[in-house]
């Protein structure tokens, strides 16, 4: 888990939903971290790859959005949400392999064309039934 700064990180605490009972209506146990993904300092591939995981957790501003609210204490949420932002920025420094262009066989292509003629055929001969 890669170490974030307190600096960089904000936290919020919320009213959450779910399991509690009273408590819930009571302590804001939920937990919004705030991270601010440029003072992260990540290398442009790194930031396109966390901007494409995050989807909409991310803002237009460049803050990353974490909300945990599956358990009943603060702490247990607060646990969760820098757990899950370390996992998405560790998730984000994967390299995915490059892609390498590959080309059809010419057996391929001619299979293919083979197949097309074929189905032509098939459909050539559903046509309406003339009687001359």
């Amino acid at each position: 888990m890669p170490d974030i700064e307190a600096a960089i990180v904000e936290e919020k605490f919320l009213a959450a939903t779910g399991p509690g009972g009273q408590n819930v209506n009571k302590v804001a146990t939920a937990v919004q971290l705030r991270v601010d993904v440029f003072k992260l300092g990540l290398a442009p591939w790194a930031y396109q790859r966390l901007k494409e995981l995050a989807g909409s957790k991310l803002t237009a501003s460049g803050e990353l959005l974490i909300t945990a609210r599956r358990f009943r204490t603060q702490e247990a949420n607060r646990a969760d949400a820098r757990e899950r932002l370390a996992q998405l920025i560790a998730e984000a420094h994967v390299r995915q392999a490059k892609r390498l262009k590959t080309r059809p066989s010419r057996a391929a292509k001619a299979k293919r064309v083979d197949e097309k003629k074929g189905r032509s055929i098939v459909k050539a001969g559903r046509g309406k039934v003339r009687i001359d």
